[in-house]
């Protein structure tokens, strides 16, 4: 199975991942992925950027146990996932998980599950930049319920 992991600072290009899942997977017949932007706003407050840290080895090493576990569950072709880090503004891309498997149905669970695990299981800290300064964001407790749902 094929399979890219990247924590970086720059933007990705959708296009350009979705090429490289196609060529790399065999041209698999279902193709799912999810992109997450920084929103413009969060509880209620306007939010002018996002600052994202993550601890360099054991983040990636997390990913890629939360790849393995999804390859374990589901037959899949290809796996792409892509973490941003560092100051991002609102509307610039954070994550993409892209998942290529023989059909849709296991494309679609997989991305799914990959990307609530990311949401609970990854290592990473964000800070808001909102009126009166920063504040960090707190896991939601919506996250942790969708992911522990996996497991049952």
């Amino acid at each position: 199975m094929y399979r890219s992991i990247l924590i970086q600072a720059e933007d990705f290009s959708l296009d350009s991942a979705l090429a490289e899942l196609k060529t790399q997977s065999g041209l698999a017949g279902g193709l799912c992925f999810f992109t997450g932007a920084v929103r413009n706003s969060n509880l209620d407050e306007a939010v002018g950027g996002l600052y994202l840290e993550h601890y360099p080895g054991m983040t990636e090493r997390q990913l890629d146990q939360i790849v393995d576990e999804a390859a374990r569950r589901w037959q899949l072709h290809g796996v792409i996932v892509i973490h941003r880090i560092g100051q991002l503004m609102p509307g610039d891309n954070i994550v993409l998980v892209a998942v290529a498997a023989s059909h849709r149905g296991e494309a679609f669970e997989a991305c799914e599950m990959m990307m609530d695990y990311l949401k609970t299981n990854a290592t990473f800290w964000k800070k808001e930049s909102i009126s009166d300064g920063h504040r960090w964001v707190e896991a939601r407790s919506s996250d942790q319920t969708k992911a522990t749902a996996w497991d049952a």
